[in-house]
């Protein structure tokens, strides 16, 4: 029972996400959400448990969805093909890139991630093949109806992920994770494959993002090197920050909390008086409020804040019970 006892919360969450959905009449915000989520699983798992920096994990994203593109719009293979290949081919697009880029450590690894993210921006851009410029319209449905068999896929996904990250993170492999992020040299000496280590971490958080491209390219069949900016990947380390890195459950509270935020942003920048940029310019104060507020009163970020305040009045409360 105590080894059931992790996976209780996220058959908790299955149960409530597949219900929002029948209450929301915004889908597409449903999806984003949710694709943001399983997006930041995976960013949490490199950033917060494994100690490593990212600021270019839209590229994974980019990938996924391109993959549909190509496969499925441009050379006509199943649907069902696309959005299994689109993971796969994430991540071993990862592996490939991750194998030189995962010896940097610190802003540098944070740097050469996101030049990663200008590469594959520029790829689609000049490639016909990929879009050229234009992007790749018309990519055919995976499902029938409308949006929300997508959205319970997405769902889906999503559970998948968090079952397979706790999972990681209560395994032999996780412990050794988690000691990459303490030193990597003290994980070297007590037998921790370091590169290898993080460059499987790495992959899988790949895997996930390519599932959420590959997911956002069924849902709005267009793909485009401007579907995916390099804001979109600091978006993504935003959500993981405010939710608590090192927390799987901080990074599902981060993106419900920044895309609530932005939702109610872009409603108030639309109230009549307001310039045309006011989207824009709301969005970055927000997320500038956001990230100050947190830094200053949660360093630790949403999730792991609270849970030390819990544990902190546990504490307290013991001795006097015991009493």
């Amino acid at each position: 029972m105590r080894r059931l006892a992790p996976y209780i919360p996220i058959a908790a969450f299955a149960v409530a996400a597949l219900v929002v959905p029948l209450l929301m009449r915004d889908l597409t915000f449903v999806m984003q959400t949710v694709l943001s989520m399983i997006v930041v699983v995976g960013l949490s798992l490199f950033m917060g448990y494994a100690g490593q920096a990212s600021l270019g994990h839209a590229a994974f994203v980019a990938v996924g969805a391109l993959t549909v593109a190509v496969l499925c719009r441009q050379l006509g293979l199943p649907p069902v093909v696309g959005l299994l290949a689109a993971p796969v081919i994430a991540g071993i697009f990862a592996v490939a890139v991750g194998a030189p880029l995962l010896r940097l450590r610190g802003h540098y690894l944070a740097f050469g991630t996101l030049a990663v993210l200008l590469l594959v921006q520029l790829v689609m851009s000049t490639v016909p093949l990929f879009g050229g410029g234009v992007g790749i319209m018309g990519i055919p449905p995976l499902l029938p109806g409308g949006q929300l068999g997508y959205v319970y896929l997405a769902i889906a996904v999503l559970v998948g992920a968090l079952v397979v990250s706790q999972h990681l993170v209560d395994s032999r492999f996780g412990r050794g994770m988690r000691a990459l992020r303490g030193s990597e040299t003290a994980a070297a000496s007590s037998g921790v494959p370091v590169l290898r280590s993080k460059i499987q971490v790495f992959a899988l958080s790949a895997v996930f993002a390519g599932f959420a491209g590959a997911l956002s390219a069924f849902f709005i069949p267009y793909v485009s090197q401007d579907s995916f900016p390099p804001s979109k990947s600091f978006e993504y380390v935003i959500m993981a920050v405010v939710g608590g890195l090192g927390s799987l459950w901080g990074g599902i509270v981060g993106v419900l909390v920044i895309s609530v935020l932005l939702q109610t942003l872009n409603f108030l920048s639309t109230m009549p008086g307001l310039p045309a940029t006011a989207g824009p310019t709301l969005q970055f104060a927000g997320y500038a409020v956001v990230l100050v507020v947190v830094l200053l009163f949660l360093p630790n970020g949403i999730v792991p804040s609270i849970q030390s305040a819990w544990r902190r009045r546990r504490a307290r409360l013991v001795p006097t019970n015991a009493g």
